[in-house]
């Protein structure tokens, strides 16, 4: 199979340690949804950090303005990847809590009769928090999945939208399902009927970071580990609605809106070394010829085109497998490389069989249980998952295939 030289493969994989690392040479990592390798720009950045930095930042020494000039450097950064304002990034510890934040902001400004949508195809991140908000009398629809192909129709949400509506949560894409969803058309619909709209974009980011503002959305959450930095959740939260909802720090941080749903201390770390996120998707960009300008759409369109090639070949071949259901379209243009297989036995049992032939896959439920009980999988057998990114070899898919062929 000839694939395009458009993403340098070699390259790419020079920028990650975990590669020339003994305890995984020679092994296909297919767990990459669970949380990414990290990039040496990131791993310097963290190791500097600690060894020269580890002060109270923004202070009047040199250690502690470095450190605070990191931080700031990390969100101007992926706001200039976001296509958003600086203002508009926060930081928190993960996804989960920040959005378990986010829904105790909303829980004091809805009030009682208001309604909030979400689906049956989120991680439990993105839905759990929300649905909390039905104890202050606030109502919950859940726009379902489609229960053969585990995607979203736009009609069911039409038939969820009215005045009482205030908040759709919703997916960009499933970590389970790995359909695309539409987002802007989303967005549009939700906004036509008055309503905030909150996307969870921690299963879509690792494959090229969004413009935010092009897509819409009021808030967009993902995760940086696994999309190759430090353990941090990152969000967006647009300006206008930020400011309208209530503070959740400390009230003298009530007008930084930086601060404003950051109720715990930052990790100071982590946030600056995410600046080496920004530093690699640079050094991509730079090797690749690519305008700086031009880096965030173009850095984003690598990855995809990349990995659309190299996913295909799995899915055709997952056709062929009668011992396997494929969860998600078979169309790699429809989906990202977040492949979950329905087995009908012990998915985790299966991952160790796979570990054991040098692939890395992964078997849970991945906190998605609603999902997989609405396809009708069950539960405790949950799904085998092989996620990848970019940094996948073709080599790789190969192995995968030739492993699944021996133990399915």
């Amino acid at each position: 199979m000839r694939l395009s030289m458009d993403l340098d493969i070699n390259f790419v994989r020079n920028q990650f340690p975990a590669f020339s690392q003994n305890s995984l040479k020679n092994k296909a990592f297919f767990e990459n949804a669970g949380g990414s390798y990290a990039c040496r720009q990131v791993i310097s950045r963290l190791n500097r950090f600690y060894n020269e930095r580890k002060v109270q930042p923004y202070g009047a020494f040199e250690a502690s303005i470095s450190g605070g000039n990191e931080m700031d450097e990390a969100r101007v950064g992926l706001a200039r990847y976001l296509g958003v304002k600086e203002c508009e990034v926060s930081f928190g510890p993960s996804t989960t809590q920040n959005t378990y934040v986010l829904a105790q902001a909303f829980a004091e400004w809805l009030v009682p009769g208001n309604a909030v949508i979400v689906t049956n195809q989120d991680h439990e991140a993105n839905t759990g928090s929300w649905r909390r908000l039905s104890n202050r009398g606030v109502h919950i629809r859940e726009w379902r999945v489609n229960k053969e192909t585990g995607e979203l129709n736009l009609e069911d949400l039409e038939n969820l939208l009215d005045g009482d509506v205030k908040l759709v949560c919703f997916p960009h894409c499933s970590n389970i399902v790995a359909h695309i969803n539409p987002v802007k058309e989303i967005v549009s619909r939700v906004h036509s009927a008055g309503a905030y709209v909150c996307v969870d974009g921690v299963s879509y980011a690792p494959h090229g970071l969004p413009n935010v503002e092009d897509l819409g959305a009021d808030i967009y959450l993902f995760s940086s580990y696994k999309t190759y930095g430090p353990h941090q959740g990152i969000m967006v939260i647009k300006e206008v609605l930020a400011e309208l909802l209530p503070n959740q720090g400390h009230y003298f941080n009530e007008k930084f809106l930086t601060k404003k749903f950051t109720p715990a201390g930052p990790d100071h770390a982590q946030i600056a070394a995410c600046t080496g996120i920004v530093e690699y998707f640079d050094t991509l960009a730079s090797h690749h010829r690519i305008k700086s300008s031009d880096a965030p759409s173009e850095v984003h369109k690598l990855f995809r085109n990349y990995e659309k090639k190299i996913l295909q070949p799995l899915l055709d071949f997952l056709k062929t497998k009668n011992s396997a259901r494929l969860l998600g379209p078979s169309d790699a243009s429809k989906r990202a490389p977040t492949v979950a297989l329905d087995l009908k036995c012990n998915s985790f049992e299966v991952a160790k069989k796979l570990s054991e032939l040098n692939v890395l896959a992964g078997g849970d439920d991945f906190y998605a249980v609603r999902l997989l009980e609405a396809l009708d999988v069950n539960v405790n057998n949950g799904a085998l998952r092989l996620s990848f990114v970019h940094y996948t070899k073709y080599e790789e898919v190969k192995a995968v295939i030739q492993a699944l062929d021996e133990v399915l």
